[in-house]
């Protein structure tokens, strides 16, 4: 049986589409992907790092962002939203809606099993963005954190911990977090 034609949209047709509607989308050459909702032990993590994060950035020059400010990567026509960026310096907006910026210095994904591997396989693309430093992957089903970090020469260092007493370290920032802070509540969750 053929499969259907797909309507492929231009980066302006997302845009106009994304802003009226009433759920999130992704966009990558020319097609539109449906994102799901949260865990609980998904907002959980998010809520434990943007809490730390928010009052460590508050004497810094960065600002960190949830998943509502979406990120374009003109380079290879990504729109996605992340779960947590940090923007240092000045916001580099597409347009003058302020919704879409093109510039965070960090990311922060938190994998859920349906979608750990389009997660991971999106670092390809992030390294498109000039300005990002680090990218950080922390699982939602168990404890396991990834931190790639962008070397002077461009390159990317891996690294990872699944051990409590371990912290992350973006050093772009200068930002400190245990993982068990990270994690914290997460082991009173029982589903």
């Amino acid at each position: 049986m053929p499969q259907p034609a797909i309507n492929y949209l231009t980066e302006k047709e997302y845009l106009a589409f994304e802003r009226s509607a009433l759920d999130k989308h992704e966009y990558y050459q020319g097609e539109i992907f449906a994102m799901s909702g949260a865990s609980f032990k998904h907002n959980l993590i998010e809520s434990n790092f943007r809490s730390a994060l928010n009052s460590f950035l508050k004497v810094k020059k960065c600002r960190e962002f949830g998943s509502n400010l979406r990120v374009h990567i003109p380079a290879n026509t990504l729109f996605t939203y992340s779960d947590i960026l940090v923007i240092c310096n000045e916001p580099n907006f597409i347009d003058d809606e302020f919704d879409t910026i093109t510039n965070p210095s960090l990311i922060i994904e938190i994998l859920s099993p349906s979608i750990a591997n389009y997660r991971c396989a999106k670092f390809e693309l992030y390294r498109d963005i000039d300005t990002l430093n680090e990218y950080v992957l922390i699982d939602s089903k168990s404890i396991y954190v990834v931190v790639y970090s962008k070397n002077a020469n461009n390159t990317w260092t891996l690294s990872e911990t699944k051990i409590a007493d371990d912290t992350i370290n973006p050093p772009s920032i200068d930002f400190i977090i245990t993982v068990a802070e990270i994690y914290d509540g997460f082991d009173k969750i029982n589903h």
